[in-house]
């Protein structure tokens, strides 16, 4: 007898959009829906608590499929495969070939090397740097400060003397002539004369149909402050110009489009990250469209670097689950390749151990969680999906807004990019510093009694600024966590541990919340911190903050209880340490008139706050 198969679900009844919000509504008893369960993102549009089918009916690209213009579901059709990329600094040639063997053989198969002497480029170093290296095996990538052109002929001249054909190079020569002016400054040509090189350089690199010149470093807008659509917006304004300046001097759209690969920064917004890579390849399909109005339109070639900008020096180790999260957003996203910065590149040069353990998070999400099986797994999630969509529409109209200022290098150069630029990175450093954003182990739950590492670089931690003397005005690569390690080493180099007792009093719940929050809030200083079950009266909490010798005290209890309390334990402590509320009770302007100033609560801005602690402290470094 056949059995009949039935739907999991066939025996519930359908509920409509209606009644689930009826039923939430009802649960908030009176409370706000937007206020409680809409989440206002800094992008500029709200997130659901839920979405459903009926959310998504809409878009147009649903139904594609992976590989298949607009492209939004990945430029692979079979699985999610991706190559696994490290960066070499080549100061040394041989030594640097002997690094590439030794990881290649360690599940690496896309190589970076940054050539840090121009000058040194030339066919017996390139013969030096490629030994034993089969460049039909693994992708090939070289960045230097100049000299493509000659890369190029190195390259050419290595393969030629093995007797391979130029079709089998992989890789780039990684020219980005906007996003660098915009880093530093200032180019070493005029951007025109850059322009014309950029010209013959794609142009030479028709030789090696699977070799780019132009990689836009998007993530150097990230790391600099730039929120998401930000990032998608100007990265796609890099594209168009790159593409309208090639083609005005004569080279084929194909051919352009061709030799452009996009490189975009994955931070730790996890569903935010993924769906910015599948709207980055929806919205260069259409800007391809512009210029490609017959044939098939290539697919965005894209590679992704796990972010620098929430990357900390202390509890560095935290710092691998950040790469993790971001390693998995960017494989889902669908991702090219990928580089996952070792966890310690934030405050020294990365060790082997470092750059072993960023090699093995790739290697395990490949080869034991499988995440290049399944091409585009997150289509048909209805969350991505409508992010995807949002993400996407922000974007273009970002990026039309900097097209009507003329494009790209235009906005660089009246500095309105910058601009936008500079107030996203503003805002997002008032979400560090009052802690709305959260950094684990810096600004949330930071590990009593830590040091800085012994051998952390400050060139390395801070030392990110353009020089002097500039054509636009730069836009420079910071991390949230600086202001707050700067804090942390003023006290570690003060020779003095200041030392916070916690003074619990009062109603038992309040007194343990506000005591933790407290701790957590002088420990992103590095103070030392008492704390204590609750004082029965105030005489004895007196005589323990007395005997602790501590330098600040914290009276931690209820608003109610402050009017009562905090009057008697301040004239008792005054003269001995600067006494602090934690709250902002509705007799804050009582308490003031008694003599109390300090306090702190959820709005005040840690870092401004604990600056003035260590200035009273006599803690001027910084």
């Amino acid at each position: 007898m056949m059995v009949k198969k039935e739907k999991l679900f066939g025996k519930f009844p359908p509920v409509s959009t209606e009644e689930w919000m009826n039923k939430i509504h009802s649960d908030l008893k009176g409370a706000d829906f937007s206020r409680k369960l809409v989440w206002k993102t800094n992008e500029g549009f709200d997130v659901m608590p839920f979405y459903r089918n009926a959310d998504i009916a809409d878009l147009w690209f649903k139904d594609t499929l992976p590989g298949e213009f607009p492209y939004v579901r990945g430029t692979k059709k079979k699985d999610n495969s991706w190559l696994i990329r490290q960066d070499i600094r080549v100061e040394d040639y041989d030594e640097s070939n002997k690094k590439a063997l030794d990881i290649l053989m360690r599940g690496v198969d896309s190589i970076g090397f940054i050539i840090v002497n121009p000058e040194t480029i030339n066919n017996s170093n390139f013969k030096r740097l490629l030994d034993k290296i089969h460049p039909e095996a693994v992708e090939l990538n070289f960045l230097s400060n100049g000299k493509a052109v000659e890369i190029l002929e190195s390259l050419s001249a290595v393969l030629s003397e093995r007797g391979l054909d130029n079709t089998v190079l992989r890789g780039a020569v990684e020219a980005d002539p906007l996003v660098r002016l915009l880093s530093n400054g200032t180019l070493c040509i005029p951007p025109g004369k850059g322009f014309d090189y950029l010209a013959g350089l794609t142009s030479k690199a028709l030789e090696f149909p699977h070799f780019r010149t132009v990689h836009i470093k998007a993530s150097h807008f990230g790391n600099a402050g730039a929120d998401i659509v930000q990032e998608l917006a100007f990265a796609l304004s890099a594209g168009n110009e790159y593409m309208s300046r090639l083609t005005d001097r004569k080279t084929d759209p194909l051919h352009a489009a061709g030799k452009i690969r996009f490189s975009f920064g994955v931070g730790s917004n996890y569903f935010f990250e993924i769906a910015k890579l599948r709207a980055a390849r929806l919205l260069w399909s259409a800007v391809l469209r512009g210029y490609i109005n017959k044939g098939v339109v290539p697919g965005m070639e894209m590679h992704c670097t796990t972010s620098g900008w929430n990357k900390t020096a202390y509890d560095p180790y935290v710092n691998i689950l950040r790469t993790q999260t971001e390693a998995m957003a960017a494989i889902l996203g669908g991702t090219n390749s990928l580089t996952v910065e070792p966890f310690d590149i934030s405050f020294r040069q990365p060790d082997a151990f470092s750059e072993r353990i960023a090699r093995n998070q790739q290697l395990i999400l490949k080869d034991e969680a499988h995440f290049d099986k399944v091409a585009d797994p997150a289509a048909g999630s209805y969350y991505i999906e409508k992010l995807t969509e949002e993400l996407a529409d922000k974007a273009w109209k970002l990026f039309i807004e900097v097209e009507q200022e003329g494009g790209f290098l235009s906005a660089i150069t009246k500095g309105t990019l910058q601009e936008r630029i500079s107030a996203s990175a503003s805002r997002r450093k008032k979400e560090v510093s009052t802690r709305k954003a959260v950094l684990l182990g810096t600004n949330q739950y930071p590990r009593p009694g830590e040091t800085l590492p012994p051998d952390a670089d400050l060139s390395v931690m801070f030392d990110h600024k353009a020089p002097a003397g500039t054509e636009v005005n730069p836009v420079n690569a910071f991390r949230g966590s600086a202001e707050y390690e700067k804090l942390r080493m003023a006290v570690e180099k003060a020779g003095k541990q200041p030392v916070v007792f916690l003074f619990t009093t009062g109603n038992p719940a309040m007194s343990k919340a506000r005591a933790q929050f407290s701790a957590g809030f002088f420990g992103c200083a590095g103070y030392r911190v008492i704390d204590n079950q609750g004082f029965s009266s105030l005489e004895g909490g007196v005589v323990a903050a007395l005997g602790s010798g501590a330098d600040i005290v914290v009276i931690c209890s209820s608003d109610e209880e402050y009017a009562s309390v905090a009057p008697e334990i301040f004239k008792n402590l005054k003269d001995h340490a600067i006494v602090v509320i934690a709250g902002n009770p509705c007799c804050a302007d009582e308490l003031r008139s008694a003599g109390i100033e300090n306090f702190i609560h959820i709005k005040t801005d840690v870092i401004e706050t604990l600056k003035y602690f260590n200035l009273k402290l006599g803690i001027t470094k910084n």
